[in-house]
């Protein structure tokens, strides 16, 4: 079957087997490598992407939920050269360990700062709920939220 979305912000379209994930269709023919495969079941947060704005597993949606959508991914946030402030943020708060978990938390971060630039603690630890962190970073990375939120509004 084909698919067509927006991916990134570009238009995308492949033609994609039945049964095929959103995950797989990323991670393979689309060629990112930043939405991770961690569970399978949509309870770790590893494959979050962001569709039509929000947060949401990829791992078991059906690539062709994504016709005529917007799909996100952390590789759309920023460059090396010019990162999103939420990475940059990230990084001066040393939050990210092994980082398998982080492309999901960064996507379901910037949605949340897009629907409330001024988030508390209480607002930013619901949004990252869903994501696990073996690592134990958790404290990190909602200091580095918070301080991307503040960077972003100054």
């Amino acid at each position: 079957m084909r698919v067509a979305f927006t991916l990134n912000g570009n238009a995308a379209t492949l033609e994609a087997p039945e049964g095929m994930t959103l995950l797989q269709a990323l991670r393979g023919p689309l060629g990112l490598s930043g939405p991770r495969f961690g569970c399978g079941a949509e309870a770790c947060g590893a494959c979050y992407v962001t569709l039509d704005g929000q947060p949401q597993p990829s791992c078991a949606l059906p690539v062709e939920a994504a016709r005529a959508r917007e799909v996100g991914t952390v590789e759309g946030l920023g460059t090396p050269a010019q990162p999103h402030p939420l990475q940059a943020a990230f990084l001066a708060e040393q939050a990210g360990q092994c980082g398998w978990c982080l492309s999901g938390i960064l996507v379901s971060a910037e949605a949340l700062l897009r629907r409330n630039p001024d988030p508390d603690e209480a607002a930013v630890r619901a949004a990252l709920e869903p994501h696990l962190c073996r690592c134990g970073a958790q404290n990190r990375m909602i200091r580095a939220v918070l301080r991307a939120a503040r960077e972003m509004r100054a």
